[in-house]
């Protein structure tokens, strides 16, 4: 892909209503994207079903939920999950009795682990354990799925699963070092990509994040047909990360994080999502602006590009909303820091001579470099230091505001979607974001001066 392909627009749902099926392709946990797509078709009427990727047990064995797990999951999913196993990736794996790629991964040690070699034959028989494993599932699932969708009703997947890192202590280490790491204890990305260690966790990640995108896909390819055959319509989405548009100089521009390993998931996603519209299927992935989450976290300076959002709120005419979400903002900082402090820090990481090559769309994922990562994550840190309380921070608020907004575009623009790979910039975040609480803010100020009359 040349370029990113902005989504321009604010639509409106026209397709879905009470009585259509959502289903959640991925567990439902905090912080993450889903709960504002979920939140919208609550909003709708439509039915919630949900997934779990089960747990494991002391013998690595996979599990469904028990009778207490199960009931959690519902009550925070609010809607109905069926108890079938969906573990995604294989790093967990293995012919009986034989160790899983986790277990190979365990001899390595910070002197060797950029030189030994990996099984990778065997590595292949863990992920061809794994694949048939998740496709029986995903069967499984739509079997049920089948007896809870009545005719002519429309159905809505969304494909939450992503990540695939093998609890593997060496990995740990030298992800702490790569992401986390500055000075002496920097280390470079492009070292773990070269490694046999490397090459199995990209494996790992395309497993998860990429390839159960199309086992949900073909899994369904039956249901769908029923689906259609009787007047409704199935749409299938997928949340996809490959840099996004924030106000630099006043002006939108692509920009990333730097090293986003699973990048080259989140393209192989994009290509498959590419290959089912062709076929006539209508499924999206939709790259979102980076936000905090719990697997975000461990990527240290990944919500800087978050926080000019409060400067596209005000660009988009966000009115007193706009001014509101600024002075909030404001609260969370030290006594004697502005915000403007802490956008003119970014404005001018975003400006150094070092971050520009990674302004190069077409290279993404580029590996990082010593004086980007010293820079990013020493940014990251100093603007940490200027909150009051480090465990409350501006970042926490404006990741809320894009969970709201991204669910609220996803959701209305994939009743006719217009494309199979959708970039949502600040921009059109920041006009959803507007939209939404100016009306609020009108309505409230009009019942105020109504009463302020009725007492005159």
């Amino acid at each position: 892909m040349e370029k990113p392909i902005a989504l321009d627009r604010l639509s409106k749902n026209t397709l879905f209503e009470e009585g259509d099926i959502f289903v959640l392709f991925g567990e439902l946990f905090g912080r993450g994207y889903a709960t504002g797509l979920v939140e919208e078709a609550k909003r709708a009427g439509m039915q919630v079903v949900g997934i779990t990727v089960g747990r494991r047990d002391e013998n690595n064995a996979l599990r469904p939920l028990t009778g207490e797990e199960h009931a959690a999951a519902e009550a925070n999913l609010g809607g109905k999950v069926i108890n079938i196993p969906l573990m995604a990736g294989f790093d967990l794996d293995a012919p009986p009795g034989g160790p899983t790629p986790t277990d190979m991964l365990s001899r390595l040690t910070l002197e060797n682990w950029q030189h030994e070699r990996l099984d990778w034959e065997y590595i292949q028989r863990c992920q061809e354990i794994a694949s048939a494993r998740f496709k029986n599932g995903v069967a499984e699932v739509m079997s049920e799925l089948e007896d809870m969708i009545p005719a002519g009703r429309n159905v809505f997947f969304a494909h939450t699963m992503a990540g695939g890192i093998p609890k593997a202590k060496i990995f740990l280490v030298v992800a702490n070092r790569i992401y986390k790491g500055t000075g002496s204890r920097h280390l470079s990305s492009q070292a773990l990509v070269d490694s046999d260690m490397g090459k199995l966790i990209l494996q790992n990640f395309d497993e998860v994040s990429a390839v159960t995108f199309q086992h949900l896909i073909d899994g369904s390819a039956s249901l769908r047909a029923r689906v259609e055959s009787t007047g409704g319509q199935v749409r299938y989405t997928a949340y996809g990360y490959h840099g996004t548009a924030v106000l630099i100089d006043n002006s939108y521009r692509w920009q990333t994080y730097t090293n986003y390993t699973q990048g080259h998931a989140k393209m192989r996603l994009e290509g498959i999502a590419s290959e089912a519209w062709r076929n006539g299927v209508m499924a999206t992935v939709y790259n979102c602006p980076e936000i905090r989450t719990n697997s975000s976290d461990v990527f240290a300076g990944i919500e800087l590009p978050l926080i000019p959002l409060l400067l596209a709120l005000k660009k988009e005419n966000g009115g007193e909303w706009a001014d509101d979400q600024w002075q909030a903002c404001q609260r969370l900082l030290a006594e004697g820091v502005s915000l403007q402090e802490v956008l003119e820090k970014i404005k001018r990481m975003q400006a150094n001579d070092v971050m520009r090559p990674f302004y190069d769309f077409g290279a993404w994922p580029m590996p990082n470099c010593q004086e980007q990562a010293d820079l990013t994550i020493g940014t990251s840190a100093e603007i940490m230091q200027m909150h009051k309380d480090t465990k409350s921070l501006v970042s926490d608020k404006l990741s809320a505001l894009v969970v709201e907004a991204t669910g609220q575009i996803i959701f209305s623009e994939s009743s006719a979607p217009s494309g199979p790979i959708l970039w949502l910039n600040h921009d059109i975040v920041a006009r959803k974001l507007n939209a939404t609480h100016q009306d609020n803010y009108l309505e409230r100020s009009g019942t105020v001066a109504s009463k302020s009359l009725e007492a005159v």
